[in-house]
């Protein structure tokens, strides 16, 4: 393929991810207001529900569409003749992928004439349609009718279906209605696949092409403490970074922190009055945020001191060594702090400040001006992307001649893309930046350090509100401090344990295992479960509940059926290592199959993420497990006791499946930040 070619498909892909963005909140919208209509059914419109209903259909196939052209752009997904209809037992499945590859074949083959045909393929919820459906028939007889060729979408399924090869994965074709395909996984197939999971003792992720990427986010500022606005950037920055590591991408987790300009200079000016003897005898900041307040408001009231203050920026510019020493010495303080925080939330980032980027700010000013990209506006210097009037202009240098955040983003866009070698970027920070980091992609590409084959993502959020739905702060109306934050879902977290006796059957360190994972791993929860583009109400009470879609319900779920196979005396080496390898899966009762069925779709859930960037469908695919595997349970005895309480019967093939579905809702626990413990 040609480059244009080439530049071509990544711009449209560009514009399909965006559009996918789009979509999706509409979807959102409209699931709100068919909940609403469904819940005053007594006056509801009823041509208006169903409207809302085909609406949200509509919105769902364009979604698909729209995945499966990036998906092919981009190259993941092969185009060509190949078929993947037969797969072998060690490669893992992406059964939405590996579908669509199978019907756009049978279309290509049935429909030659017809450019870029429709291929959408959607999970069923219904088993009576299926397990999934393709639902290309009723478009595609739609394309072919504006071309002037009428045709019936029942009849175009059938033609569908005659040009189908036979696959290891589908058992079944069934047309339905006006031209819906239903398809039917084969079981032998759920066999193969889980047990090839097992043998292995890990799921394994689904193949992808290995891209350089790096991801900013937390970023606090120094000497102020990390506070409640922190956690959403901090803890979808992690999962991100989880997620795209474990499908083998190249991962550089950055921590862009504010440790450069004018603020410094007070601080600095503040640290020389306070510890005069800095210089030979290192400070005590007990506490960073105090510290920081009354250097402000000397800054504000005292002049004399706002004068130094100012030489204090300019001799830290020109990197006087004694200044420079004062500077570290608030930097180190504020780390320390800094990494406590990360250390209890198990976050791994390395820090890169906008200190690191001045030698490089200089560069690209002078690099944009030679390219004649800057333009004066009141005595700054300005850049336009590459539409001028789509959004606002960055500043470059100000009308005194000082950087910017503009600057600082530019030149780190440089350094990652030229000196990091970064294929994505991934920006983690609140949706009132979004059009900044518009507009920085914009300028990037404008200025050619963006190629196009490069890809940006801005991941915005919203904000974590109060039980009043106003940005969450203390009684006093100060912001939350996040180490306090952390110490209360400490102190609810045991308290919660307690009140169900956990206190009495675990050990001390087992207990503060357990008050640990429950704790941060609620708070995590609490954020990923939520679309990131909306704000959530933080409540303890209702994180800790242990009931419905909370970390808390999943944690004891798990161990619950973590404690199956101990209780029958096996262990998961054995399953894994000897009874995986003779004995076949259970699938034989349909809530076997039912449950297998949702772990199969692990791989679809990891690469829909990886598209868009939104969590929340990986703590809702944890849930519908957990679901799943309490309707397996209650059906399918696993082990078999008499009336004294002994065992008679083990049924290792449904113990096969307990191991499975307890080693793919680890893996998305990992992925997800928290951590399981063995007994809670």
């Amino acid at each position: 393929m040609s480059t244009p070619d080439l530049e071509m498909f990544h711009k449209r892909a560009a514009a399909a991810e965006g559009e996918i963005v789009y979509l999706k909140d509409q979807i959102e919208l409209l699931r709100r207001s068919i909940a609403d209509n469904v819940s005053q059914e007594s006056t509801v419109d009823k041509e208006e529900f169903l409207k809302l209903q085909q609406e949200n259909v509509k919105l769902k196939h364009r979604i698909a569409i729209l995945k499966r052209t990036i998906e092919a752009q981009r190259g993941k997904v092969p185009l060509g003749p190949t078929s993947l209809s037969v797969v072998s037992q060690d490669d893992v499945i992406s059964i939405n992928n590996t579908l669509c590859d199978i019907f756009r074949k049978a279309i290509n083959l049935a429909y030659p004439n017809v450019s870029d045909p429709p291929v959408i393929i959607t999970t069923s919820n219904n088993p009576k349609f299926g397990d999934y459906q393709c639902n290309s028939a009723m478009p595609l007889a739609q394309q072919l009718s504006s071309s002037g060729t009428k045709v019936i979408p029942r009849n175009v399924a059938n033609e569908i279906i005659s040009k189908l090869e036979e696959s290891t994965l589908v058992d079944k074709y069934e047309i339905a209605g006006p031209g819906f395909i239903n398809i039917y996984l084969k079981r032998d197939f759920g066999q193969t696949a889980l047990a090839s999971w097992l043998k292995k003792g890990d799921v394994p992720p689904p193949c992808v092409q290995r891209k350089r990427v790096i991801v900013d986010f937390s970023s606090p500022n120094i000497a102020k403490e990390m506070h409640v606005g922190h956690l959403r950037s901090t803890i979808i920055g992690d999962s991100i970074c989880r997620l795209l590591e474990y499908l083998g991408h190249d991962v550089l987790r950055l921590n862009h922190v504010g440790d450069w300009g004018t603020q410094f200079g007070m601080l600095i000016a503040h640290l020389q009055d306070k510890f005069p003897d800095y210089s030979t005898v290192a400070p005590s900041i007990q506490d960073l945020q105090a510290f920081y307040k009354e250097s402000k408001t000397r800054f504000d009231t005292d002049e004399n001191f706002k004068k130094r203050a100012y030489e204090c920026v300019v001799k830290l510019q020109a990197f006087e060594s004694e200044i420079i020493k004062a500077w570290k010495m608030i930097c180190d303080a504020s780390r320390q702090e800094f990494n406590k925080l990360y250390t209890r939330l198990d976050i791994k980032i390395i820090e890169r400040g906008e200190s690191f980027y001045q030698k490089r700010m200089e560069s690209i000013v002078k690099e944009l001006e030679s390219k004649n990209m800057l333009e004066e506006d009141n005595g700054r210097k300005v850049m336009w992307g590459e539409k001028r009037n789509n959004g606002i202009p960055l500043t470059i240098v100000k009308s005194d001649g000082g950087f910017t955040y503009d600057t600082s983003d530019m030149a780190a866009l440089k350094q990652r893309v030229e000196e990091e070698k970064a294929d994505w970027l991934i920006y983690v920070t609140d949706a009132g930046q979004s059009l900044h980091f518009h507009m920085l992609e914009s300028c990037g590409r404008r200025a050619d350090i963006l190629k196009s084959h490069h890809r940006m993502d801005h991941v915005g959020f919203g904000v974590v509100l109060g039980e009043d739905k106003k940005k969450f702060k203390t009684r006093s109306g100060d912001t939350v401090k996040l180490t306090e934050l952390l110490d209360e879902g400490l102190k609810r977290a045991l308290q919660k344990l307690k009140e169900k006796e956990r206190d009495k059957v675990l050990s001390e360190e087992e207990l503060r295992t357990a008050q640990e994972s429950v704790a941060y791993g609620c708070i995590k929860y609490a954020d990923l479960v939520h679309n990131r583009n909306h704000e959530y109400i933080f409540l303890f009470d209702k994180m800790l509940e242990d009931k419905g879609n909370t970390a808390v319900y999943l944690l004891y779920a798990l161990t619950r059926i973590r404690s199956i196979a101990r209780m029958a005396n096996v262990t998961p080496d054995e399953l894994q290592q000897k009874h995986a390898r003779d004995t076949p899966i259970s699938l034989a009762h349909e809530k076997e199959w039912k449950l297998a069925k949702v772990l199969l779709k692990f791989p679809d859930v990891l690469l829909s993420i990886s598209q868009d960037m939104f969590l929340h469908p990986l703590c809702e695919f944890c849930y519908e497990i957990s679901c799943a595997f309490t309707e397996f349970y209650d059906k399918c005895y696993c082990v078999e006791k008499n009336q004294a309480g002994e065992i008679v019967k083990v049924n290792i093939g449904r113990l096969l499946l307990t191991e499975a579905t307890a080693m793919v809702m680890e893996k998305c626990f990992a992925l997800l930040g928290l951590k399981p413990v063995a007994r809670m």
